[in-house]
């Protein structure tokens, strides 16, 4: 008998997404990551396993429940917009809850409502060939968005736009997230954006979950070389908080600028101009850590840079 060799996309991936956390997915091309959120939404149907959404398995769901759900629960953005051309941005952000068969007033206000969210008020009889390519994927967010989904998918929704846009549809996908607290799976790969957005994440390989953890966890702490080498360009100065960079030797925090344990290195750094003597650190019950010194950041940043594999001849280009 004959047998066919299968090389698998997608091996034994585990993870649970949280009510409003962004969950990303990172990973070299062919890693598996897009394949596992087309499993999530399944456009791809996953050979084996659960993909459990409000505690029902989705691969037990026939095609009528399935379009239920994807029409109500799930909210898709893709690299590619996939705007309908022919249609106005009204329009195509309109069309998903044609499909839903929602009221003509109900559909009118929600619209406008995501329009307005997104900031593409103005716009709103434009087609999708006289709109930039920022704009353009606003109204993919928006027509996702309209359904009110429980949990969203974005697929490297950003990667095809310019360095500038792409910062400023970060700032506005964060923007809206702190308006709405969505579940949300996005992928991409670019460790830089995931720094900026995710909660947590995970990075794979070959098909499988190497380490899930908080973009601090996975530069500070790599599970193994591979991770270690995936983050190691990371500037450790956009990662790192006040918390720890203490200085053991100074104790006396007395008339220093105090800040909480939680604040960035990179906003501390500008800080520490008019601080030369430190600035006194405290935790989240307000009690006194310590004393951030520039002696100690120093001391942290070197650590750290030696601990991500970094040899002289590397760090001199």
């Amino acid at each position: 008998m004959r047998t066919e060799s299968h090389i698998p996309a997608a091996i034994d991936v585990s993870f649970d997404v949280y009510d409003g956390e962004i969950f990303v997915i990172m990973g070299l091309s062919g890693s598996g990551k897009s394949t596992v959120v087309r499993c999530l939404s399944r456009l791809v149907d996953a050979s084996s396993g659960e993909i459990l959404l409000d505690s029902e398995n989705l691969l037990t769901k026939n095609k009528k429940e399935l379009t239920h759900i994807r029409r109500h629960k799930m909210g898709m953005v893709f690299q590619s917009f996939g705007l309908l051309p022919h249609l106005t941005v009204y329009e195509n952000i309109a069309f998903p809850l044609k499909l839903q068969g929602l009221p003509a007033r109900q559909l009118c206000d929600r619209v406008e409502r995501v329009i307005n969210l997104v900031g593409l008020e103005g716009r709103e009889g434009s087609f999708p060939e006289h709109l930039s390519g920022g704009q353009q994927q606003r109204v993919g967010i928006a027509r996702s968005l309209a359904v009110e989904p429980e949990i969203w998918f974005l697929d490297e929704p950003f990667s095809a736009l310019d360095p500038l846009i792409r910062r400023q549809m970060q700032d506005e996908f964060l923007r809206i997230q702190r308006v709405l607290r969505k579940s949300i799976v996005f992928i991409t790969h670019d460790f830089l954006e995931a720094l900026r957005i995710a909660d947590r994440m995970a990075i794979m390989r070959d098909g499988k979950i190497i380490q899930i953890g908080t973009p601090e966890d996975l530069i500070l702490n790599p599970a193994d070389d591979y991770i270690a080498q995936f983050t190691r360009e990371v500037p450790r100065i956009k990662i790192l908080r006040s918390g720890q960079c203490l200085d053991e030797t100074k104790k006396n925090i007395s008339g220093l600028v105090r800040v909480h344990d939680q604040t960035p290195l990179e906003i501390l750094i500008p800080l520490m101009d008019q601080n030369p003597k430190g600035i006194a650190v405290h935790g989240e019950d307000g009690q006194d850590l310590g004393v951030v010194s520039p002696a100690s950041i120093i001391r942290t940043l070197a650590s750290n840079q030696r601990n991500s594999g970094l040899n002289a001849e590397e760090l001199n280009g």
